[in-house]
């Protein structure tokens, strides 16, 4: 029997190279003959990977995962648990695709971003970044998360909207075609009427 430790803290089980690549993959997972699993790649737990999907470089699909259609994951990147990649969906980098997130469409998720809880990535959104899209969030259009971001919640991120540390400093950001004060600048002005209050009360 062949085994290989895929570094879970399973130790080695038995497995075998995909004939479509060469990758290891867990005999317990289900990868398609039409799908390509890289020499580097690992595809182990329950994981399956069908259709015209690809997992290469050092990419790790684990865990109950799902990856099919034409979708792409690649460099370092991980999806695990309960998380589903598809259609011409990429995730790349050292992204992480965690939880019940899914991301599909032609979206994209790469950098050190991650997408976990029920997040949804879709259509042509992108994440990026050390950006964080978690809970029950929506990112999808065309809008981008990116820099150090977090979304959450019941968040929904739309339209052309862009989220991330280059437009952090601007006064609106725009989500679902509606703007908001943002952030920094919400911050900003509590922290004047607060101190604006101790002065009046003390002075």
């Amino acid at each position: 029997m062949t085994t290989f430790d895929f570094k879970d803290g399973n130790g080695p089980v038995p497995a075998h190279q995909h004939s479509n690549g060469g990758g290891w993959v867990a005999d317990t997972a289900t990868v398609a003959d039409t799908a390509y699993v890289g020499l580097n790649a690992w595809v182990s737990g329950n994981a399956r990977v069908s259709g015209n999907a690809r997992v290469f470089d050092r990419a790790r699909v684990s865990g109950n995962a799902r990856v099919f259609g034409d979708a792409r994951v690649s460099g370092n990147a991980r999806v695990y648990d309960n998380s589903k990649v598809f259609d011409t969906a990429c995730v790349s980098g050292t992204a992480l695709v965690l939880g019940t997130a899914c991301v599909s469409g032609n979206a994209r998720v790469f950098d050190t971003a991650c997408v976990s809880g029920n997040a949804l990535v879709i259509e042509r959104a992108q994440v990026s970044g050390n950006a964080q899209v978690f809970g029950d969030a929506l990112v999808f259009d065309r809008a981008r998360v990116s820099g150090d971001d977090l979304i959450s919640g019941d968040a929904e991120v739309s339209g052309n909207a862009e989220v991330g540390d280059d437009v952090k400093e601007d006064m609106f950001i725009e989500m679902n075609g509606k703007r908001f004060l943002s952030i920094f600048l919400f911050t900003l002005l509590v922290s004047l009427v607060y101190f604006a209050i101790l002065a009046y009360v003390f002075f």
